[in-house]
């Protein structure tokens, strides 16, 4: 079983659960505002995925820019973006899907196709 982390008023999460359902996936959902990973969590989703830790950033998000994080992140260890990660489930990007060997960042159907799609 895979674990669907979203935000439910964000549309893109919304098609992104749109499309799981349609494909009978089935899901663990977690409402990332109300239950936001933790640092282990976060970290080891982010080895798991192979992205850079950037990628893990909602850089559209209105905390993102509010925080003038485009700037302060390069600046700052993968430990201590983590750790910021972690502490607003709004800093972070969605929606997320985690399976046993993989994560998927962001909804990009064809990414999320080739995992999950049976």
């Amino acid at each position: 079983m895979i674990t669907f982390l979203c935000y439910p008023k964000c549309t893109t999460c919304q098609k992104a659960k749109k499309w799981l359902d349609d494909n009978g996936i089935a899901y663990d959902f977690r409402d990332i505002k109300l239950n936001n990973p933790i640092a282990q969590e976060l970290s080891a989703w982010h080895a798991k995925s192979g992205l850079p830790i950037k990628k893990f950033f909602n850089t559209s998000g209105l905390l993102y820019k509010s925080m003038d994080l485009k700037t302060k992140l390069p600046t700052m260890t993968d430990e201590e973006q983590i750790n910021l990660l972690a502490t607003d489930g709004m800093l972070v990007k969605r929606p997320m899907v985690i399976g046993d060997d993989f994560v998927l960042v962001g909804f990009k159907e064809s990414d999320w196709k080739e995992k999950l799609a049976k």
